[in-house]
C-alpha cells in the first residue's frame, strides 16, 4: 500500500463521496478538503508520508494555519509542530500539483519559506508531486535559498539525512511510478530544458536523453547499500551538483563511447532542476509499459518539428510487426532505423508472447525468471539498426537503453554504403543473416554518381534494370526514367538512382536466404510508375511478394510527408528458387488506419468494462488491427482530468492481419 492507503486503513483519514464531489477528511486535525482537487491528493499523500515515513504524530500535523503578520491572510498548506499545543512549528510545507512549472515551483518555495519565517520553524519545503525541495534554516540566514538545500526532512526531530536514496534499503529506495506520474516529470523536464525558448525542442530533447543516459547507468552501477550519486545531497549547491552529474557522464562516454559525443550544455541551475523533477524515481524499476507510453508521447511533439519526416506513425509500426510476428529467435534488423520505433515494437510483440507463455510471471519465482530471459536476451542480442543521422542514431540507442538495452547493436552509418564496411562497425550485422528487416526508408532522395563514386552504385544490381538512353544529362532524371522500363536491357547504367530503389536491394542483401521476410514501405509509384517496371521485373526475380497493403493518401500528412505509400511485405527467395505467376498474393486496401490527416484518432470504439471514476477498458478498432486500451482515471492536470492510459495491446489476429492469417491457411482470390 502507498502512504494515503495505509492512512485510510489505520483509520486517520476517511473518504466520502464520488467523482468530483469526494471529500477527504483528516481525523486528528478534524480538517476537511475536496480530495477529486489535485493539489489536495498531493498533500494528502504527502501528510501521510510525514506520518509513516517521518515519523510525526497525526495530531503534530496542521492544516491550513493561519500564518501572522501576513496580509491577505495567508495560510500554510502543512505545519508539524513540536508540541500538542502547537506553539512551536518545526516544518512548514506548501504543497502544489504535480504538472507546475519551474516557475510556479519557485514561487512555491518563496511562500513556504516566507510562512516559515513568520512561522519560526526550522525547516520549510515544497512538494508538486515528484519534485520536492526542502530548506534547513537552523542555522542558515532568512533569505538563504541555495547553501541550505537538504536531501530529505528530518525524521522525528532528527538531523537532516546527507543523502535521501540508497540502493536496495528499504524506504530510501528509488521508486517505480505509474505512468502520469512520469508524464509530469517528463514534461517538467523538457520545459527546464527548454528554457522557454532559448533551446530548439530537438536541442532541449537531446540534452534531456544525456541526462536520462546518466540516471538509467547510475541506477545500475550504483552499489547495494550505497547512495545513488543522481540526487541533491544535504548543503550541495547547484554548481558542485553539477560537476558531479558531469564527471558521470564523462566516465560512461569513456565506457561506451557510442552513445553520446557531445558534452552536457545545460547551464548548473538547469541541470540541478531537472536532477529535481528524476531524482526520485527509477527508470530501472518503472515497467516497460510506462515508460514506452510516456517517452513515446515525448518524442511525438519532437517528431512534429524538423524530423517529422523521419517518424513512421505508431499504427504503421505495430501492424508491420504484426504481420510478420517476430519470434524470440528472430534476428531484425531495421537499415533506416531513425528513433527505434520498429525495434521497439518487435521487442514488445515478444514481451508479450512471453506473456502469454508465462501467465504467472508475476508471482511465481522460477516463471519471472524465465519470462524475464525470454524477452530480455531478445532485447539484447537481436535487435539491430542502422541510422545515418547522428541525432536520430542517438535517439535510437537511448530508446534501447530506456527500454532495457540493446543499444550497442544501433550504429550511425549509411545503411547503402559497403556491407564489408557497415560491418567494420558491427561485426554482426553482415549480408544473408536476418529473420527479419522492418523499415521505412526514406523517400525521394537521390543517391549521385557523382557525389558517391562510381563504385558506390557499381554495388547495385538494381542499377542495371534502370534504364536510360543515349545522350540524356545525368541530371534530367524524370526524363531517363521515361524510358527505364527496357530493364535490365538498358544501354547505359544511371549515374543517379532514388534512396528507396537503392534500399528495395538492401534489404535483400540482409535477408536469409529462403526464409528471411521483410516489411517494407514504399511510395506507390514504385508500384505504379511505369518508369520502374524494371525495379518490379527485379522485385519478382528475388523476392516472393506476400502481400500488399495499400495506405490512403494521407497517412504521413501529419509528419509533413504527404506522398501515397504502400506496405510490402516479401520473403527472399532461395538460390534458382522461382515463384509461379499464378501464385496468390494478399492485396488489401486500408482507409481507417486509426488517425486522420491531422493526427485526430479514428478508432471505432467500444467499452469493454469500466468502473467510474476507477479503470476503463476500450476495444479500439482500425482497418489494420483491434487494440485493448486499458484506462485509470487521472486527476494530475486540473485543465483535463479524465482517462489516462494504462496499457495498450494489438489484439491477435483482427483487422487486416486476421484477414491475412486467414489468407495465408486458405490464399483464394479476394481484394480486402
Amino acid at each position: 500500500m502507498d502512504y494515503i492507503e495505509r492512512a485510510i486503513a489505520d483509520g486517520h483519514v476517511r473518504l466520502t463521496g464520488d467523482g468530483k464531489q469526494q471529500k477527504i477528511i483528516y481525523v486528528a486535525a478534524s480538517h476537511t478538503e475536496r480530495f477529486s482537487d489535485p493539489e489536495e491528493q498531493v498533500r494528502a499523500e504527502f501528510w501521510a508520508e510525514l506520518i509513516y515515513r517521518y515519523e510525526y504524530k497525526p495530531e503534530l500535523i496542521g492544516f491550513e494555519t493561519l500564518v501572522p503578520r501576513r496580509t491577505p491572510q495567508d495560510r500554510a498548506d502543512l505545519v508539524v509542530y513540536e508540541d500538542r499545543a502547537r506553539k512551536a512549528p518545526y516544518i512548514v510545507i506548501e504543497c502544489k500539483r504535480a504538472d507546475i512549472t519551474d516557475a510556479e515551483f519557485i514561487q512555491a518555495i518563496e511562500q513556504a519559506c516566507g510562512n516559515r519565517g513568520n512561522l519560526g520553524a526550522a525547516f520549510a519545503g515544497a512538494v508538486a508531486g515528484g519534485t520536492r525541495r526542502f530548506l534547513d534554516f537552523t542555522s542558515a540566514k532568512p533569505m538563504e535559498r541555495k547553501h541550505n538545500i537538504i536531501s530529505d526532512l528530518p525524521i522525528r526531530y532528527g538531523k537532516p539525512p546527507e543523502w535521501r536514496y540508497f540502493k536496495g534499503l528499504s524506504g530510501k529506495e528509488l521508486a517505480a511510478v505509474p505512468r502520469e506520474e512520469l508524464r509530469a516529470a517528463i514534461r517538467k523536464c523538457h520545459q527546464s530544458l527548454w528554457e522557454g525558448g532559448r533551446r530548439s525542442q530537438i536541442v532541449a530533447f537531446g540534452e534531456f536523453c544525456k541526462i536520462v543516459f546518466v540516471k538509467i547507468r547510475d541506477e545500475i552501477d550504483t552499489k547495494r547499500a550505497h547512495p545513488y550519486a543522481f540526487q541533491r545531497r544535504t548543503d550541495e549547491a547547484d554548481e558542485d551538483l553539477a560537476t558531479r552529474i558531469l564527471d558521470l557522464y564523462r566516465k560512461e562516454q569513456k565506457r561506451d563511447p557510442t552513445v553520446f559525443v557531445g558534452k552536457i550544455d545545460v547551464d548548473a541551475g538547469v541541470l540541478a532542476q531537472v536532477i529535481e523533477h528524476l531524482q526520485s524515481i527509477s527508470l530501472n524499476r518503472t515497467d516497460l509499459d510506462t515508460k514506452g507510453v510516456a517517452f513515446e508521447e515525448f518524442m511525438g511533439g519532437f517528431f512534429k518539428g524538423d524530423f517529422g519526416a523521419f517518424f513512421t506513425p505508431r499504427e504503421l509500426v505495430a501492424f508491420c510487426v504484426q504481420m510478420l510476428a517476430p519470434g524470440r529467435n528472430d534476428l531484425v534488423l531495421d537499415p533506416a532505423c531513425g528513433s527505434g520505433g520498429f525495434l521497439l515494437y518487435a521487442l514488445d510483440h515478444v514481451r508479450q508472447t512471453a506473456n502469454r507463455e508465462y501467465p504467472d510471471h508475476e508471482t511465481d519465482p522460477t516463471q519471472i525468471k524465465e519470462h524475464f530471459l525470454y524477452w530480455h536476451d531478445f532485447a539484447q542480442h537481436n535487435l539491430f539498426g542502422i541510422e545515418i543521422n547522428d541525432e536520430l542514431s542517438r535517439v535510437a540507442k537511448m530508446n534501447m537503453i530506456i527500454h532495457d538495452d540493446g543499444h550497442t547493436n544501433v550504429i550511425q552509418y549509411d545503411a547503402l554504403d559497403f556491407t564489408d564496411k557497415i560491418k567494420g562497425r558491427h561485426q554482426d550485422i553482415k549480408p544473408g543473416t536476418f529473420d527479419l528487416v522492418l523499415t521505412n526508408p526514406p523517400f525521394g532522395s537521390v543517391v549521385k554518381q557523382a557525389e558517391k563514386g562510381n563504385d558506390y552504385l557499381d554495388q547495385y544490381e538494381l542499377r542495371r534494370y534502370l534504364a536510360k538512353r543515349p545522350g540524356d544529362s545525368p541530371s534530367d532524371d524524370d526524363q531517363a526514367e521515361g524510358d527505364a522500363k527496357r530493364g535490365a536491357k538498358a544501354v547505359k547504367q544511371r549515374t543517379s538512382v532514388k534512396t528507396e530503389i537503392l534500399f528495395l536491394e538492401r534489404v535483400h542483401t540482409y535477408l536469409k536466404p529462403s526464409t528471411g521476410k521483410a516489411a517494407v514501405i514504399v511510395p506507390d509509384g514504385v508500384l505504379t510508375n511505369s518508369s520502374l517496371q524494371g525495379v518490379r521485373d527485379w522485385l519478382l526475380d528475388h523476392f516472393q511478394i506476400l502481400a500488399a497493403v495499400s495506405l490512403p493518401q494521407f497517412a504521413f500528412a501529419h509528419y509533413d510527408a504527404g506522398v501515397k505509400a504502400s506496405i510490402l511485405f516479401l520473403r527472399r527467395l532461395g538460390d534458382g528458387e522461382t515463384v509461379a505467376d499464378r501464385t496468390p498474393i494478399f492485396m488489401a486496401l486500408a482507409e481507417n488506419i486509426g488517425y486522420d490527416a491531422t493526427g485526430r484518432k479514428t478508432f471505432v470504439v467500444t467499452v469493454e468494462n469500466e468502473t467510474p471514476g476507477r479503470e476503463r477498458i476500450e476495444i479500439q478498432r482500425s482497418d489494420l488491427f483491434d487494440y485493448r486500451v486499458s484506462y485509470e482515471w487521472n486527476t494530475t492536470n486540473p485543465k483535463k482530468p479524465g482517462w489516462s492510459e494504462r496499457h495498450r495491446e494489438v489484439l491477435p489476429d483482427t483487422g487486416l492481419v486476421g484477414q491475412f492469417r486467414a489468407f495465408q491457411k486458405d490464399p483464394r482470390p479476394f481484394f480486402v
